[in-house]
C-alpha cells in the first residue's frame, strides 16, 4: 500500500474533501509541473500516482481539468477544461515541441473512463528481415472533441477525429472518424445513432 492510498482513503479520483486529499493533490501537482514543458492550470487536480511526463512535447491541461490515479500521460498532449482522466488510462502523443504530428488534443468537458487507450502512434512492420523495433513508427495526430464521453476500456488508434458531442461506447476500438453527436460501438466502432434530434 503505497503512502497517497493511505492519505486519499483509497479513492481513485483526486479531490480536497479532507486535508490529506488536499496534500495529495498539492503533491500531483507539483510532480506533474516539474517539468519545464508541463503546463499544468493551478485549479486542475492530479494524483501523484499518475506519471505525466512531456518527453519531447509539451502538456497543457486545462482549468478544472482531473487526472486519475495510474494515469500514464506523456508526450505531446493538449487537454481543455473541465475534463476528467480515469484510472489506469493510457494517453501518449508524439513528436516534439515543433513536430506536432503525434500530438493528441482532447476538447473542453471530455469525459474518459477507466483503462482507454490513446495513442497517436503506430510501429512499422513491413520489412521482414529487421525487428520490429528498429523500423520506427507512423505518427498522425487524435483530436477528441468538446463534450465527449470516451466509456471505459475504449482503444483509438492514430489518426482519428471524434467529433463533439460524441459517445464512444466501453470496450470499443476507433479506427476511423467520428462524426459530432454519434453514438460509436464494436471493434472496429461503427456509428450506430445520432445523439437528439438536432441531427439528421
Amino acid at each position: 500500500m503505497s503512502l497517497w492510498t493511505l492519505l486519499d482513503g483509497g479513492y481513485s479520483m483526486p479531490d480536497k474533501q479532507t486535508w490529506s486529499r488536499r496534500l495529495s493533490c498539492k503533491f500531483g501537482y507539483w510532480l506533474a509541473t516539474r517539468h519545464p514543458r508541463s503546463i499544468v492550470h493551478p485549479t486542475c487536480l492530479i494524483s501523484p500516482e499518475a506519471k505525466i511526463c512531456p518527453r519531447d512535447g509539451t502538456i497543457e491541461i486545462g482549468e478544472h481539468s482531473m487526472v486519475a490515479v495510474g494515469v500514464l500521460l506523456q508526450g505531446n498532449v493538449q487537454i481543455g477544461k473541465r475534463c476528467s482522466i480515469q484510472a489506469y488510462s493510457n494517453i501518449v502523443g508524439y513528436g516534439t515541441t515543433e513536430d506536432l504530428s503525434g500530438q493528441i488534443t482532447i476538447g473542453n468537458d471530455v469525459r474518459i473512463a477507466s483503462h482507454a487507450i490513446i495513442i497517436a502512434g503506430n510501429h512499422r512492420f513491413d520489412d521482414l528481415n529487421r525487428p520490429i523495433c528498429e523500423q520506427g513508427g507512423d505518427l498522425a495526430p487524435i483530436t477528441i472533441e468538446d463534450d465527449v464521453w470516451i466509456a471505459g476500456r475504449v482503444n483509438i488508434t492514430a489518426g482519428v477525429t471524434i467529433g463533439k458531442g460524441s459517445v464512444i461506447g466501453g470496450g470499443s476500438v476507433v479506427t476511423r472518424d467520428i462524426p459530432p453527436y454519434s453514438i460509436a460501438v464494436g471493434i472496429p466502432a461503427k456509428v450506430i445513432k445520432k445523439r437528439g434530434s438536432a441531427l439528421t
